[in-house]
C-alpha cells in the first residue's frame, strides 16, 4: 500500500462558524453526540486539550467499547488541530488526524479531514465510512440543534 492509499481525506462544508465548530472538536458533551458512526449510541469523551495533553474517547455500541486514545499536537482556534490517533482499529499503531477549518461564506465552515499513516485497507476503508459518518452527524447537529 502506497503513502497515498495509507490516508484519507474529506472535506465537508458546515453550517456554523469555525469557532462553533472547532469547539464541538474540544467539548466532551459535543463529542458525546456526534462523534458515533455505526451502532455508536454514545462517546464519552476525556479531553486535556492543550498541546501535548491527551485524550480518550470510547465508543459505545451493542458490541462492545472502543477506545481511542492521542494526544494533541497542534491546537490553533479556531483554524487547525492536529491530533494522533490509537485504537484497535488501526492495530495499535499511532496515527494522526488534521482538520482544517476554514470560512465559506455566510457562517459556515468548510472542514478538511486528513487521516495519515492507516496501516492497511480494512483501516482505510473503516476509517473513511465512520469519518464520513461522524461529519455527517455533527452536520446535522449544527443544522438541528441535536
Amino acid at each position: 500500500m502506497t503513502e497515498r492509499e495509507q490516508s484519507i481525506r474529506l472535506v465537508r462544508v458546515l453550517p456554523a462558524p469555525p469557532e462553533e465548530v472547532f469547539d464541538a472538536w474540544t467539548d466532551p458533551e459535543s463529542i458525546r453526540v456526534w462523534m458515533c458512526p455505526g451502532a455508536v449510541s454514545e462517546s464519552v469523551a476525556t479531553l486535556d486539550v492543550r498541546v501535548n495533553g491527551r485524550y480518550t474517547i470510547v465508543m459505545k455500541s451493542p458490541s462492545g467499547d472502543v477506545v481511542h486514545t492521542g494526544q494533541y499536537l497542534a491546537i490553533e482556534r479556531p483554524r487547525r488541530l492536529v491530533f494522533t490517533w490509537v485504537s484497535t482499529r488501526v492495530r495499535g499503531l499511532t496515527t494522526q488526524v488534521t482538520l482544517e477549518l476554514e470560512p465559506d461564506g455566510a457562517g459556515a465552515t468548510r472542514l478538511t479531514l486528513v487521516h495519515e499513516a492507516l496501516p492497511d485497507a480494512e483501516a482505510l476503508r473503516a476509517h473513511q465510512e465512520g469519518w464520513g459518518q461522524i461529519l455527517t452527524k455533527l452536520e446535522t447537529r449544527f443544522r438541528t440543534g441535536r
